[in-house]
């Protein structure tokens, strides 16, 4: 394997870096909005961010109360941060007295049916949205789905794939090729995105007021609990690694098996969704009775992606024209930045992804896909015991001796592709050292601060909370231009909004029907 890699990395940079160098880079980020007191906002979207179905920018996850931002994709770590950044200083200006929480794991939250949906008006897709949230809610329960979280997307140069094609000796067309390498990406970092959740998780704690599976976990202290060695309770089975989705079994091997695997998971029955029932005295409970309502319902740490035409499904986009780029969803809000991810965790990203693509990728089989889960589930669990191994290739290893290896090969990507004012190989050896010492880990950190201060999780989100939010009051004052788009596009988007709902000439049955018909 690793003569593949350096053969790969050594040809894609033969012509200088700029091969690899400048992919897009976008974030998604979500926080819950919280009021003054830490507990779950029950008020509206604020009018002044606009639709929360149209926006570009600013929108909704599951709750009212969980907002989304979303930049747009950008060569340089750097615009995707500032952008971020603006997205919060705006939005801070559209709060009133209410603040973003800044961990992944709920604030003090109300019992189950007292958190709100996300509501996107009147038009049938508006609609369609919500009822997909109420299905979750009954599914998954809507505590879980209050958990928040950053994803990371991110697309090779366009110019990179017809180089890179004729270095591997392929003879697949563009768009097949592009496609079929992505899969490789993804099936690398399934293999070995457990040290995402190692360097990167912050949630090894939880509010006692989310209740359920966290009462199996040990209590800190009479408000908190939490995992001893856990890095990410968020990607655990206590969050979006839950049983219901464990047998879903989505293949990364080619494009086709993917999308056939994951339209047939849209069409088969499930009997326990069965008994949610569909409508109930004419309201719906969930869009249908199968194993995902739609394809967004699957949970995975990594998607294949393609931005999809108005009305078109993701399934279908990717049929049409392969894919575009992949989505990294496995990382936690880091509660010791403001803006809940920062320059080094992107470029740390950025250049393992490339690492995955460039490293060789078997077909994943059967024994593998245990390995995968079981490395996932535990290092997510107690990934900082120093008595945890990870399971690769039927043999048990330690998580520094692999995770040493691994930033090796990243750290040659890095080298690879540096600038004098873009350098990735400082994030890399930076990293290096929570690999070394596990108790510099974002996860270690807060149960440290936990233990040693007496303070509850809550309170110390809260805290963190506040100086988020007086950390975006005391910076230099959101530049006049980004204001001014980011409130004209609020305006836009509320326009936009009532224009769908004149446009509705059919029923919402209707609307379902059409669109699952389309499946």
């Amino acid at each position: 394997m690793q003569q593949g890699f350096e053969k790969r990395l050594a040809a894609a940079t033969a012509s200088g870096a700029d091969a690899l160098y400048g992919g897009l880079k976008g974030v998604e980020k979500e926080s819950l909005r919280v009021g003054d007191d830490g507990y779950l906002a029950q008020t509206p979207h604020p009018n002044g961010l606009g639709s929360a179905l149209t926006n570009r920018y600013i929108t909704t996850d599951f709750s009212e109360a969980l907002l989304e931002f979303v930049t747009p994709a950008f060569t340089t770590t750097w615009e995707a941060l500032r952008c971020l950044c603006d997205l919060h200083q705006y939005t801070y200006g559209q709060l009133d007295g209410e603040m973003l929480w800044s961990s992944s794991m709920p604030c003090r939250i109300p019992s189950d049916r007292d958190i709100p949906l996300a509501r996107y008006g009147d038009s049938n897709v508006g609609r369609m949205k919500t009822i997909y949230r109420r299905g979750l809610g009954y599914r998954y329960g809507r505590e879980m789905q209050l958990i928040a979280g950053v994803h990371f997307n991110y697309s090779l140069p366009v110019d990179f794939w017809p180089a890179y094609r004729d270095t591997v000796g392929s003879d697949l067309d563009i768009e097949d090729f592009r496609s079929d390498q992505y899969l490789a990406m993804i099936r690398n970092f399934r293999r070995m995105g457990w040290i995402v959740l190692y360097l990167f998780g912050a949630s090894p704690a939880v509010c006692k007021s989310f209740g359920g599976p966290a009462a199996r976990l040990s209590s800190l202290n009479a408000d908190t609990w939490f995992e001893p060695w856990a890095t990410s309770l968020r990607m655990s089975d206590l969050g979006y690694s839950n049983k219901n989705q464990s047998r879903i079994n989505i293949s990364l091997n080619s494009l086709d098996e993917y999308v056939q695997d994951l339209t047939r998971a849209i069409r088969t029955p499930e009997p326990a969704y069965d008994e949610i029932g569909v409508k109930t005295n004419g309201a719906y409970r969930q869009l249908n009775t199968n194993l995902l309502q739609i394809e967004n319902e699957y949970y995975s740490p990594i998607r294949p992606k393609r931005v999809a035409r108005s009305g078109e499904q993701p399934t279908a986009a990717l049929r049409r024209a392969g894919i575009q780029y992949v989505e990294v969803r496995s990382l936690d809000l880091n509660m010791f930045d403001p803006s809940g991810v920062n320059q080094n965790t992107m470029r740390f990203l950025e250049v393992f992804l490339i690492y995955c693509l460039l490293e060789d990728s078997p077909r994943i089989d059967d024994t593998h896909l245990d390995e995968i889960r079981y490395n996932h589930a535990e290092t997510a669990k107690r990934g900082r015991d120093p008595a945890f191994r990870l399971r690769r290739d039927g043999q048990e290893v330690p998580l520094r001796s692999w995770a040493g290896e691994i930033l090796d090969n990243v750290l040659a990507v890095a080298r690879a592709i540096d600038r004098e004012d873009d350098n990735y190989s400082s994030a890399v050896q930076t990293l290096r050292e929570r690999v070394d010492d596990a108790g510099s880990t974002l996860s270690a950190r807060i149960v440290d601060e936990l233990s040693s201060t007496g303070s509850s999780f809550f309170e110390f989100a809260l805290d963190m909370a506040q100086g988020h939010r007086d950390y975006f009051a005391s910076i230099e004052p959101l530049r006049e231009s980004q204001a001014s788009l980011l409130a004209e596009e609020a305006a836009d988007s509320l326009l936009r909004q009532r224009e769908i709902e004149a446009g509705d000439d059919i029923s919402l049955d209707e609307y379902l029907e059409r669109y699952f018909v389309a499946c």
